[in-house]
């Protein structure tokens, strides 16, 4: 089983306008709600593809529930853990002229709160896998990545860690399977100008990730496509899926869902490498996370031997 962990999830209200402005009362054209957080987005994904995911997530409040009743409706088992304060957060997105995007705070998260998210990991079992996905938020504690590697440590599950900065460096030391950042953060995480196209530094410093505890490095490079160095040594570089690009929201969490599913499925790294990319590209032609049928024809189409 494949199990996510959102910490600071979302509903999303989207709202679609010809214009917006404050001379006068702004009508949408359109409003939908979606749901939100990036290891929601994964489970989403995986669940499109075939693969069994479990979403675990910290929820407060009506809005929470409203949340999990979503998630539950694409097919996913959830097992949110419900704060004692406050309602999981809506995140404004609103497309007119401009686009523009308000995010809400999340509620507070307990000393209690966190304990009960450990009992609900406690069930993970050897060979299960455990998606941490997102930056974390201000009302958990910092080191909670962390924290959950350790706890789980030499239990035979295999770690998929999509964070920044000191949260991704700390979680090293405990060997994660598969760290997703972008050539950006590494810029940041090396102090060094990596550009998209800078190959050759995207290997060195995945390779001193990899000296530092993670097994596998899978760098997206936005344009430019992706380059994975694996736990054998070796480097595969995939470009992008052809199509007309539209949307940027939600495309790392689907290669990361890819990449987990063309894993678990054939145990390849080349053809994880490929389906996270077909993945990450189908989500780009769609307003949201792209379906698994079009996932499989981006694949076929563009990424298949």
């Amino acid at each position: 089983m494949v199990y996510t962990v959102t910490l600071n999830p979302a509903l999303d209200y989207v709202m679609r306008c010809d214009y917006v402005g404050s001379e006068d009362i702004n009508r949408a054209k359109s409003a939908e709600i979606l749901l939100g957080g990036k290891g929601i987005n994964v489970s989403v994904v995986l669940s499109r593809l075939g693969i069994p995911t479990k979403a675990i997530a910290l929820a407060a409040g009506f809005t929470g529930h409203e949340l999990e009743r979503l998630v539950q409706a694409e097919g996913i088992e959830t097992e949110f853990v419900y704060l004692e304060h406050g309602t999981t957060r809506i995140n404004v997105k609103l497309f007119a002229q401009e686009q523009f995007d308000v995010n809400a705070p999340g509620p507070e998260v307990t000393d209690r709160d966190i304990e009960a998210l450990f009992a609900v990991l406690d069930k993970l079992e050897e060979g299960d896998v455990l998606v941490l996905a997102g930056a974390v938020p201000g009302s958990c504690p910092e080191d909670i990545y962390e924290r959950i590697l350790k706890r789980l440590d030499g239990r035979g599950i295999k770690f998929v860690v999509d964070t920044t900065g000191e949260g991704l460096l700390k979680v090293l030391p405990y060997k994660p399977f598969l760290i997703k950042p972008n050539h950006h953060e590494i810029s940041e995480l090396f102090h060094d100008d990596v550009k998209s196209t800078d190959v050759e530094k995207i290997e060195k410093y995945a390779r001193k990730l990899q000296e530092m505890g993670a097994v596998n490095v899978l760098v997206s490079r936005g344009s430019k496509g992706a380059t994975l160095v694996d736990e054998t040594g070796a480097v595969n570089s995939e470009g992008i899926a052809k199509g007309n690009a539209i949307n940027n929201v939600g495309c790392g969490d689907s290669m990361v869902a890819g990449f987990v599913a063309g894993y678990e499925t054939k145990h390849d790294y080349r053809y994880a490498l490929k389906l996270g990319s077909a993945a990450g590209g189908a989500s780009a032609f769609n307003d949201g996370l792209a379906p698994g049928e079009q996932i499989w024809e981006v694949y076929h189409n563009c990424f298949e031997d």
